[in-house]
């Protein structure tokens, strides 16, 4: 048996497959685009459901993956065992209604023993124990011996996620001989022991399983593989684990060269040099494939990934960040059958320092604060951190509670999740490493699913905006119905339409659709399953009926106000890029026919000046008059020609390449103009921050600008109205005004104290005494709080030796100052707690020094109140 490196055998897999007539597919990005009933992509026939179930028409009915998978259940093991990982790839042949058993069968043998080489005899079959045909499959056909084959139950060999499509399945094992068994003379696939290692699956989705428990033979039954990348190298390079397989041990070995650690000397030590490895290489694809580090969903599956890692490194006494050199490593490895990671090098690195030293910031106090969380656990003879500790480190520290579980578990100590979730609120979901119970989401049917594959709807929108069409399908509440009258809302499915349906950030068209006495507002349109185009409407006058003709009619103004955002939005782009630098990513848009809303990877605030500087390029273009060209191409010729993809787009073989002059290429499957000059004017409205290493742009174009600039024009009109100043001299006379209200105010305190001072006498004829201490409880009314201090002083001053208590109401505002001379402190007068007390009969509260102290109040009808009970309160506090 050859060894072989773990990128051959993928690249023998799928010139195997592409021999055997398959499309093979390069792995779908690890977000899962279109399926929310994932976090992250983790089988190779995840992003493949809607064609099992027949939602959507695959390019092919022959596919073979290598697929991008990340796994976040097992995240406590990896790196505690050598088995687990979080990152791994998963090659796949897949078969839609095409081949089925004896086809997957005779080519899985093929591949192995003729491909691999692996030694026909080193090669074990098990079947589900009710199917005789892939028993007879494997005997007769291929030639196993039936002592080299087990039937296993349902447990081990039938695949099935709650209701929908499943079937039994057949796996390969590759026996790694008796030194790795258990002894037992019975030892074969399915026993506990390390003999037998399962490396190749293939299930044979053949029913449909209802609600009632009842399974249903498919029509057309699927073929869906799986064989573990990382597994069959282990198995070709005879290594125990995955740790020691070519690419992955390059990376193990980055990590030793930075720590200066060795494998295989220290327990301690090879776990975290498996953790950091392992995450490394997944946090480098997650970053290339689009996610971010932040505290909730997959953003939170990252950053516990990094933090993890950068935790490790530190235990194994490596110094500073050190992640972004060791993903360096994963590109070397990698990059060649994931070209992604190349052209992302700058911006995964980017993510990865800014991530790593936010951690490195706060990692060593928030150490020393559960540190000292944990002694005084175990002090008090507890075994269990608190949930409020917990919050408390997440919360200041950024310490994930999985990492304070991780380093308190080693320490023989618990956390208190319920707590700590109690703590979170509405951030409960973030502990959650995966959404597993709702992995069967994905499978649950709606009334569009029952649908006859063969309804589409073709759009004609880039050509037309109005033609006639018919009706296929009317929905109305989830339920197929006949026909539609006045006053209903119902979803409508046309045979072609001209309206737009929302994606990559595009808002859907709106319009009519229009039929003799029929007429029907369209308020949105939506993108359904299998090429159909969702129109909602509601009906205004008359009824439609199924098979009924009408004319589909999109509103142009909007149409072309919508083409308007979204070319500037491609000019905006390119614009970002030439300022900001080329890690500037799309993270996100919204283009509707109002404004445009942009997203976009960068990790700090843009100026002022950057700002007017990437307005200036978009106008400039604008006005360069740029030809908007479409081109048909396919993915590989347009990353040839050097398009720029967008974030969370779906593309296919075939893509639209929008092309302005030379300045921007972009893939898009939107409505554009026909030349830049058509945007009018471009202008930015705001820019601000939304996550951590992401910024938002929103801004207007055409008659919106139009429209703003009129607005400001009368405002500006109104300003100078109301300052009598002409327009070009609003700025000297609006600075004269402020000038001359501070000088106002300052007059107007100045006289306030004045008349303060001069009271002062007056307000000593209220002076009364408590236990021979000399006290004063006045009320003022709308005084600052400046001049209130200023009275407490002076009015201490004057009398030696006393407690002063001030009040002021100013509307529904109240508030309290309190004085005390020196020889008053001796004897236990405190000034904070007088005026606290003081306030808290008022509603409010506050506190301060012995000498000095203010609150506030709620209730000014309770002032007088108070200060009645001034005596009492100094009585209380003279020892």
């Amino acid at each position: 048996m050859k060894k072989l490196g773990l990128n051959e055998i993928r690249k023998r897999f799928l010139d195997f497959f592409e021999s055997k007539d398959h499309y093979v597919r390069q792995s779908y990005p690890l977000v899962p685009q279109g399926d929310d009933s994932l976090l992250l992509i983790n089988a190779g026939m995840a992003p493949m459901k809607a064609y099992f179930m027949g939602k959507e028409e695959p390019p092919k009915k022959r596919m073979a993956t290598c697929q991008k998978c990340i796994r976040t259940g097992d995240i406590e093991n990896v790196g505690v065992t050598a088995r687990h990982a979080t990152f791994f790839e998963m090659l796949g042949n897949f078969s839609f209604g095409d081949y089925f058993k004896r086809e997957s069968i005779n080519w899985g043998w093929e591949f192995v023993t003729k491909h691999l080489e692996i030694p026909a005899d080193k090669i074990w079959i098990s079947v589900y124990e009710d199917d005789d045909e892939a028993f007879e499959i494997w005997n007769k056909e291929v030639g196993i011996p039936a002592e080299r084959m087990v039937r296993l139950g349902k447990e081990d060999n039938f695949w099935e996620i709650g209701v929908g499509p499943c079937g039994p399945c057949s796996e390969l094992y590759y026996d790694r001989g008796e030194a790795y068994g258990c002894g037992s003379p019975d030892c074969k696939p399915g026993c506990d022991c390390d003999r037998y290692l399962e490396f190749w699956n293939h299930v044979f989705t053949q029913f449909d399983k209802d609600e009632e428990g009842v399974y249903h033979p498919l029509p057309s039954p699927n073929i869906d593989t799986g064989m573990g990348l990382e597994r069959m190298a282990c198995i070709m390079q005879d290594v125990n684990t995955i740790f020691e397989v070519d690419t992955i041990r390059h990376i193990l070995n980055g990590v030793l060269a930075i720590s200066g650690a060795e494998y295989g000397k220290d327990a301690k030590n090879d776990t975290s040099i498996r953790i950091i490895t392992d995450h490394v290489r997944a946090v480098t694809f997650m970053i290339a494939d689009g996610v971010l580090p932040s505290n909730e969903g997959r953003g939170y599956v990252l950053r516990r990934l990094l933090r993890r890692a950068a935790r490790h490194g530190k235990l194994l006494g490596v110094e500073g960040a050190f992640l972004v050199n060791l993903m360096e490593k994963v590109i070397e490895v990698s990059g060649d059958a994931y070209p992604e990671l190349i052209e992302k090098r700058d911006y995964i690195k980017k993510i990865l320092r800014i991530e790593e030293d936010r951690f490195q910031e706060t990692i060593d106090q928030g150490m020393d604060m559960l540190k000292d969380h944990m002694e005084n656990v175990k002090a008090s003879g507890s075994d269990t951190i608190s949930g409020e500790d917990a919050f408390k480190l997440y919360d200041t520290y950024g310490f994930p509670v999985d990492l304070t579980k991780e380093i308190a578990e080693e320490e023989g100590l618990n956390v208190d999740e319920e707590g700590f979730e109690s703590e979170m609120e509405k951030q409960r979901e973030r502990a959650r490493s995966a959404r597993g119970d709702m992995e069967g989401a994905g499978w649950k049917e709606d009334v569009f699913d029952s649908l006859d594959s063969s309804i589409k709807s073709e759009f004609m929108g880039y050509e037309k905006l109005q033609m006639e069409s018919t009706v296929l399908v009317i929905v109305k509440e989830n339920e197929l119905v006949d026909s539609a009258s006045e006053g209903e809302k119902v979803t409508i499915i046309l045979d072609k339409t001209p309206f737009y349906a929302e994606s990559g950030g595009q808002a859907g068209d709106k319009g009519e659709l229009i039929s003799g006495g029929f007429k029907a507002r369209v308020t949105d349109t939506q993108k359904g399953l299998n090429a159909r185009i969702h129109h909602e409407v509601v009906v205004e006058s008359g009824q439609i009926k199924t098979g009924q003709r009408v004319d589909a009619l999109v509103l142009e103004e909007m149409r072309m106000a919508t083409g308007r955002n979204h070319t500037a939005t491609h000019m905006l782009h390119t614009a970002l890029k030439h300022v900001l630098g080329t890690h500037v990513e799309q993270s996100g848009s919204l283009v509707s026919h109002e404004k445009l809303r942009f997203d976009f990877t960068h990790f700090e605030s843009i100026s002022k000046e950057e700002l007017l500087e990437v307005e200036r390029i978009v106008n400039i273009n604008i006005l360069k008059a740029h030809k908007v060209d479409v081109i048909d191409a396919s993915l590989e010729e347009a990353k040839k020609m050097g398009a720029t993809a967008l974030f969370g787009e779906k593309y296919g073989d075939r893509v639209r390449v929008v092309k302005m002059g030379d300045y921007s290429m972009e893939l898009c499957g939107g409505t554009h103009l026909e030349n830049t000059s058509q945007v009018g004017l471009f202008k930015i409205l705001s820019e601000s921050g939304v996550a951590a290493g992401v910024r938002r742009i929103e801004a207007v174009t055409g008659m919106a600008v139009y429209n703003m600039l009129n607005q400001k024009q009368a405002l500006i009109e109104e300003v100078c109205s109301v300052l009598k100043a002409k327009e070009d001299n609003i700025v000297n006379r609006s600075g004269a005004v402020m000038s001359q209200m501070k000088d106002m105010e300052k007059e107007i305190s100045s006289m306030k104290s004045k008349l303060l001072s001069s009271s002062i006498d007056d307000i000593l004829n209220n002076k009364e005494s408590v236990d021979g201490v000399g006290f004063i409880a006045y009320k003022f009314e709308n005084t600052d709080m400046d001049s209130l201090r200023d009275s407490a002083d002076k009015l201490r001053d004057k009398m030696g030796s006393a407690v002063i208590v001030l009040a002021n109401i100013d509307g529904d505002k109240v508030n309290f100052v309190c004085a005390a001379t020196k020889d008053l402190m001796a004897k236990g007068v405190h000034a904070g707690n007088i005026v606290k007390e003081v306030a808290k009969m008022t509603g409010g509260g506050g506190g301060g020094r012995p000498d000095m102290a203010q609150a506030g109040g709620k209730d000014p009808s309770k002032v007088d109140e108070a200060l009645s009970k001034v005596a009492d309160i100094i009585k209380s506090q003279l020892k």
